[in-house]
């Protein structure tokens, strides 16, 4: 049996390296990525097959989530376990050039893959965006199948696409099925079900060193889309009665919130875990053992055993809150 989880648990950030990434996950976020300019994810939560967060500080410090999913689940899920594996993927991205055109699948068409998997909604959240950078989010209205094959074959996939030009603090909300892309010049926090399977669509016609392409997924994604879907638009943030803090995605996998603190707050005491993810200033997190505020670019869980914890902001504090609906 795993020791007690019942505190604010940091973990080991995951970095992925593509070759559309850079150095901004160091520059503007502090992490500790190596040498290079491709880093592109750094993987905040993460339980997904041998993709594992490690937990770095207290009782449970060098255990998997893994481990405490299958050893605690009462403490980590409360109302919600036990679970088989912790649902959500936290990550940060450097979108330093643009990404594949891609798509997701649900949960009933994962789960046909080998190995099967979870489908992978998701949702974004702006922490920089360059002049003029881009959010490509579903597709035009009254796209066809044929039509988009025949845009595929005909390399000008792009003028199928919807777009959006995003600001710091914009929320897009990618549901399994839509087809998407992030644009060059993006700094992005995602949360996101803890799945790794994507479809690539279109990769703008780009090529490596020896003239080749990579490999596209067509047939895949065509089964895949949603293509009642449509255009999608920015998420509106709601009102949730509580000053300071709003609703951004309230959808079947997770809620996400954002809070802006300037004085105390609690969350929690609710009887499922919370996941706290700092996108503007910095700050204590009550009995949090790395004795040190909780900084811009840093996460943490919060098991449902925590009960309410207390939040003060080093200053101004913006931060997110993602759990299970």
């Amino acid at each position: 049996m795993s020791p007690s989880c019942d505190y604010p648990l940091r973990f080991q950030p995951l970095f992925r390296r593509y070759l559309w990434g850079g150095r901004r996950l160091e520059t503007l976020l502090n992490k500790p990525i190596g040498d290079g300019n491709d880093y592109a994810e750094s993987w905040e939560v993460v339980d997904h097959g041998s993709d594992q967060s490690i937990v770095q500080h207290g009782p449970a410090a060098e255990l998997t989530l893994q481990q405490l999913v299958a050893d605690q689940p009462q403490q980590l899920f409360g109302r919600h376990a036990p679970l088989p594996q912790f649902p959500l993927l936290m990550k940060l991205l450097d979108c330093n050039r643009t990404l594949s055109v891609q798509v997701h699948p649900n949960d009933a068409q994962a789960a046909l893959l080998d190995p099967p998997d979870l489908g992978k909604t998701e949702a974004w959240v702006v922490l920089a965006a360059d002049q003029g950078s881009k959010i490509y989010a579903g597709l035009k209205p009254g796209v066809s199948p044929e039509r988009l094959r025949r845009a595929i074959d005909q390399g000008n996939c792009d003028q199928l696409l919807h777009v959006l030009e995003p600001q710091v603090g914009d929320c897009v909300f990618i549901p399994a099925g839509t087809v998407h892309a992030l644009g060059a010049g993006l700094v992005i926090a995602e949360i996101q079900q803890a799945s790794d399977t994507t479809f690539r669509l279109f990769d703008w016609n780009r090529v490596d060193a020896a003239g080749q392409s990579r490999p596209l997924h067509v047939e895949s994604s065509l089964a895949t889309i949603d293509f009642d879907r449509g255009p999608v638009a920015m998420q509106q943030p709601t009102a949730t009665g509580q000053s300071g803090r709003e609703r951004l995605v309230e959808c079947d996998k997770f809620v996400m919130e954002r809070s802006t603190l300037d004085t105390l707050q609690r969350v929690g005491g609710d009887d499922r875990f919370h996941l706290l993810l700092v996108v503007e200033g910095a700050v204590e997190v009550a009995d949090d053992r790395a004795g040190r505020p909780l900084a811009l670019g840093e996460s943490c869980l919060l098991p449902a055993a925590v009960g309410a914890v207390e939040l003060t902001p080093v200053g101004r504090c913006v931060l997110l809150d993602t759990y299970l609906p």
